[in-house]
């Protein structure tokens, strides 16, 4: 066990295990990890955010052997979800087991927070048909779950009806970033304001929209540049989420020590966003609005159901490259992209990708104008 004093404040950066640091070989690079883990804690931070579906199970397992076999209880809390729509839940049973899955990879002994998994109009009766709801409060009961909350992809509508059904639930978790605030796809905005309506603590998800935010167009570079600030582009997007009222843990799914470090620099003596600083996020939100690049996060949801293997975030990628770089050798890359895997005209258009999008884009004419551009 590390020898280290835990009992420092807690502060609102949440350590996001989905885009864990990889190995050559693709599996977790589990050394960085507790690397990053050991900075994170050091520095007082305690949230730590999975899900059963991250990466197969390593996400659990990685939390396992860098945080909860290293470290004392006390010192740190998790949150990982439950997820009905996976490829290995088709009963009450086996989305039940899920949690005692979770509970051995993770060897927390408990959850601290517990949330039903991606919630989206396609998806969200799944959780009434296998009576999780009440399966969360009876693990609340027996002390296995203190605080149970559920993560959201949809429109604000079902947001109402969710919260109004299920008042017993503690937070939400909602994708709540400067690009999406008035996105009408995201409504992020609208989102936001019925959890404060409900009185729910929120925990933001996608403050950087997947990392897009860290790197975003050069439009968005100038205005940031322009501010004569001396803070690195991605704090604006997670200073921007950690501003808002009723948030209790901003996300990051941070990918190395680097960006550890980098995150911490400015959140570890946080401060809100001032007017000055708004106006900024304004600037930047206008010059969004004009770029065209499609808003896909490589979350990969989209990928695991589709039976052709259509490597969609990554043809994405090629798009949007070629969009901001007119240079961009695009069929080369094209070509690279999908080597071994499925083309873009191999799409059936059986519509799972968009049924499993967060983001709720329109993949399949995306695909169809991929295919003729670059094949």
């Amino acid at each position: 066990m590390q020898n280290i004093d835990c009992s420092k404040a807690p502060f609102k950066l949440g350590f996001g295990l989905m885009r864990l640091p990889k190995n050559p070989d693709g599996s977790i690079d589990v050394r960085q990890v507790c690397d990053m883990a050991d900075r994170f804690i050091e520095a007082g931070g305690t949230y730590f955010d999975t899900a059963y579906v991250y990466n197969n199970g390593e996400s659990e397992a990685a939390f396992k052997a860098a945080v909860a076999d290293r470290y004392p209880r006390d010192c740190y809390t998790l949150a990982t979800k439950l997820n009905a729509a996976s490829k290995d839940c088709h009963d009450e049973e086996s989305a039940k087991q899920q949690f005692y899955t979770s509970l051995t990879r993770t060897g927390a002994g408990y959850m601290d927070y517990y949330l039903l998994h991606c919630l989206m109009r396609a998806t969200y009766t799944k959780y009434d048909e296998y009576r999780l709801w009440d399966f969360m409060q009876e693990l609340k009961g027996k002390g296995q779950v203190k605080k149970t909350g559920f993560s959201f992809h949809a429109d604000p509508p079902l947001l109402e009806e969710i919260l109004q059904a299920h008042p017993e639930v503690d937070f939400v978790q909602l994708q709540l970033n400067y690009s999406d605030w008035e996105n009408p796809g995201i409504a992020a905005r609208k989102c936001w304001e019925i959890a404060r309506k409900h009185g729910k603590p929120i925990v933001v998800m996608e403050p950087l929209k997947g990392g897009a935010l860290a790197d975003p167009v050069e439009s968005v570079k100038k205005v940031f540049a322009s501010a004569k600030k001396d803070a690195p582009i991605v704090s604006w997007g997670i200073r921007f989420a950690a501003s808002l009222e009723g948030v209790m843990t901003v996300l990051s799914g941070m990918s190395s020590l680097e960006q550890m470090e980098q995150n911490l620099s400015f959140m570890r003596d946080f401060h809100p966003l001032s007017p000055d600083e708004m106006a900024v996020i304004h600037a930047a939100q206008q010059a969004l609005d004009a770029d065209k690049s499609i808003p896909c996060t490589a979350c990969h949801y989209c990928v695991d159901g589709c039976p052709k293997h259509i490597p969609i975030p990554e043809i994405i990628s090629v798009a949007n490259r070629q969009h901001n770089n007119e240079g961009f050798r695009q069929k080369r890359e094209y070509s690279i992209a999908t080597t071994g895997r499925g083309k873009a005209s191999d799409c059936i258009r059986c519509g799972q990708c968009e049924r499993a999008c967060p983001q709720h884009l329109a993949i399949m004419d995306y695909l169809a104008q991929c295919a003729e551009r670059y094949e």
